[in-house]
C-alpha cells in the first residue's frame, strides 16, 4: 500500500496559494486605478464648487446695492417731484427739501450708515482729517468745528469727517 500525507478524514482547507505576481500587479493597477477615479471625482467636485462660489461672489457683489438702490429711488422721486412744482414759494421749497433728507436719512439708518459730526471731540485720525489748527479755550487737538460731516458704514469709515482742531497753547 502506498502511504499519503494526506488523511482521508482531514477536512481542513489546503493550505492558501500565494498570488503570482501578476495577479497581485493586476490587484495593484485596480486599486490604483479606483484611487484615481475617487481623486479625479473630488478633483472636478472641488472644481465645481469653487466656480459656484465665484459665481456666488459675483452675483453678491453684482446686487449688494440692489437693496440700497431701490430705498434711494424714494429719494430720486421726491427730489424731482420738488423741483417740477411750477409756482413753488421759498417756504414750500424748503419744506420739501426736509422732507426728502427725512427720507434720506430714513435710508442711511435702513442701512447702517452713520454721520460722524465730532465737534468736541478728540482728534482721531481713523475718523477725522483735520483741514487745519486754530487757536482755542478748547484743550489741544480737540475738535473746534466741521467743514464737512463724515460718514461711516456699519462702523467703517466711508469718509472722514473734514475738521478744525485746537492747537496746543503756547
Amino acid at each position: 500500500m502506498e502511504h499519503t500525507d494526506k488523511n482521508p478524514q482531514d477536512t481542513s482547507t489546503p493550505p492558501e496559494v500565494m498570488p503570482s505576481m501578476e495577479e497581485m500587479l493586476q490587484q495593484a493597477e485596480l486599486k490604483g486605478k479606483e484611487h484615481y477615479d475617487a481623486w479625479m471625482y473630488a478633483k472636478a467636485e472641488g472644481e465645481n464648487i469653487r466656480r459656484r462660489a465665484q459665481e456666488d461672489v459675483s452675483k453678491a457683489q453684482k446686487f449688494a446695492v440692489e437693496r440700497f438702490s431701490s430705498e434711494m429711488l424714494a429719494v430720486m422721486d421726491s427730489l424731482q417731484a420738488g423741483l417740477s412744482v411750477q409756482n413753488s414759494t421759498v417756504e414750500n421749497f424748503k419744506s420739501g427739501m426736509e422732507l426728502t433728507l427725512k427720507q434720506l436719512t430714513s435710508v442711511f439708518e435702513k442701512f447702517n450708515i452713520t454721520e460722524i459730526n465730532p465737534v468736541g471731540e478728540k482728534f482721531d485720525a481713523h475718523k477725522h482729517q483735520a483741514i487745519g489748527m486754530l487757536d482755542s479755550e478748547q484743550e489741544a487737538n480737540t475738535v473746534v468745528s466741521v467743514m464737512q460731516k463724515g460718514y461711516s458704514l456699519n462702523d467703517r469709515v466711508l469718509r472722514p469727517a473734514m475738521v478744525m482742531v485746537a492747537k496746543a497753547k503756547e
